[in-house]
């Protein structure tokens, strides 16, 4: 805890952002962080509540009150050791996470809970800037070796535990740089790439070997590398995207998208990457975007669309709108459905609810009008309401059915079935290796599903404690 009676004399204060009219023409990150006393004051807030139910409602149970605590006294080193003893990338979950340790804190009864982002946010910026981060390069070396395919965050999680357990690591990335959507999906106005490229120096320095641009399946095999390793982690994310429109009309007209095409483009170029051969370029200046979904990827992609200069955003959404407060008698302390408002979507988009997209129609190939109907509760059309919008360009943000192959799975002779689990596989289970396989494990969206950036770091860490264990027969590595 911080101050006993710190709740009680001190209000919740968060980070601001940058004004919506100016952070639009820039790709950097727009949130203003709160001073050292402010941090001080809002650590002080975090009460004796007895029992801390933001420990399980943070996926990778960071020790919330401990850190609170220490920032409150000043004790910002011990701090960043605390919150790393949990979590390999604070200063990424400290942008990117939903923070679902909040909507658990005790003091979000009366809808003031701790600033735990901020805080995590603050307290793994200054270890940076202080040089407290440094590599942990194991004293003893194991002779065993691990191929890790996929460098998203479970699979950097999972490489920088085994690394520092000894074991020699090799992580196979198809793209040119390591992080997966943490550096082609997740926009840079949310989080900047020269974070991920630090803890990439770090973990080279701790041992880890990353073999960028190697696609497995086509320049190696799955097979050759179980045959190479002593074990192998499938960490390749869930790539495959939904698809409801298929045989809707108007389908095959100019202009309709998936979402990670159009996000994924613009990281290249921020990054003066060049995109990836037989692309077809994807902009929405001077365009009538409508995006359909409403999560985390549907707000990047309106937040994109902006800064390219598109006339209009629309965010459909098929289901209801969420009640602008939660009963909390029935919600606390899981994560509640609400109605939240991201920064991209307050930067001047449209949100509709209840909407289901019929159609698409078109002039010369290119499409020009989005249909929908309205539908009711049940989501069932509701009879007249039946009406168009404006849409030169359309993205499909409904999320992803589960892993693309490209011959990982298939040359392992593994079936994963719908959202990502594999047959036989319980993502609630605490072995990660998949039965008969000998020795291939699988961890992050390709086991449980789609999911949140600090459940792939949890999924990596176990995964990696789960593999320690099987080579060794023991293991120290905390789950």
């Amino acid at each position: 805890m911080g101050k006993p009676t710190g709740f009680l004399e001190f209000e919740r204060a968060d980070r601001k952002y940058e004004p919506a009219d100016a952070r639009v023409k820039h790709w950097h990150e727009f949130v203003v962080p709160l001073s050292e006393p402010e941090v001080k004051t809002q650590a002080a807030r975090c009460m004796d509540c007895g029992i801390p139910y933001c420990h399980n409602g943070c996926p990778v149970n960071n020790q919330i009150p401990d850190w609170n605590d220490l920032v409150y006294t000043g004790d910002w080193k011990t701090a960043a050791d605390n919150l790393h003893s949990t979590n390999n990338f604070p200063e990424v979950t400290g942008r990117v996470c939903p923070a679902p340790c909040e909507a658990a804190c005790t003091l979000n009864i009366d809808d003031v809970p701790v600033t735990i982002k901020t805080i995590e946010y603050s307290i793994a910026d200054r270890a940076f800037e202080a040089g407290w981060v440094t590599p942990q390069v194991p004293d003893v070396k194991t002779g065993k070796s691990v191929a890790i395919i996929g460098s998203g965050p479970a699979g950097l999680a999972a490489a920088q535990q085994l690394a520092r357990a000894g074991h020699d690591v090799h992580v196979y990335e198809k793209n040119a740089r390591p992080g997966g959507l943490l550096v082609y999906g997740i926009p840079d106005f949310k989080m900047e790439k020269h974070l991920i490229a630090r803890r990439q120096a770090q973990m080279e320095a701790e041992g880890v070997v990353f073999h960028c641009n190697v696609t497995v399946g086509r320049d190696v095999t799955a097979r050759e590398l179980e045959d190479k390793h002593d074990a192998v982690l499938l960490a390749m994310g869930s790539e495959a995207p939904f698809d409801f429109f298929a045989k809707s009309p108007g389908r095959d007209l100019d202009g309709i998208h998936y979402a990670m095409d159009f996000l994924t483009q613009q990281n290249r170029r921020n990054a003066g990457e060049p995109q990836l051969p037989g692309t077809k370029e994807i902009s929405a200046k001077g365009k009538h975007v409508i995006v359909i979904g409403g999560g985390d990827t549907g707000s990047d992609c309106i937040g994109t669309s902006f800064r390219q200069g598109a006339k209009s955003v629309t965010q459909l959404e098929i289901m209801p709108k969420p009640p602008v407060r939660e009963d909390k008698a029935l919600s606390w302390p899981n994560w509640p459905l609400k109605l939240r408002v991201s920064s991209s979507q307050a930067e001047g988009a449209d949100v509709e609810y209840s909407v289901s997209t019929t159609g698409f129609s078109g002039e010369g190939g290119k499409v020009k009008k989005l249909n929908y109907v309205q539908v009711d509760g049940k989501m069932a059309p509701v009879p007249g309401s039946d009406a168009s919008l404006d849409a030169d360009l359309v993205l499909f943000a409904m999320g992803f059915s589960g892993p693309t192959d490209g011959g990982v799975l298939s040359g392992l002779g593994l079936e994963a079935v719908a959202r990502g689990r594999f047959k036989g596989v319980d993502a609630n289970e605490r072995d990660y290796k998949l039965p008969g396989s000998g020795k291939v494990f699988a961890a992050g969206d390709v086991r449980r599903g789609q999911s949140l950036v600090v459940w792939a770091i949890r999924e990596g860490r176990q995964a990696a404690s789960s593999i320690d264990k099987f080579l060794m027969g023991t293991t120290t590595l905390p789950r």
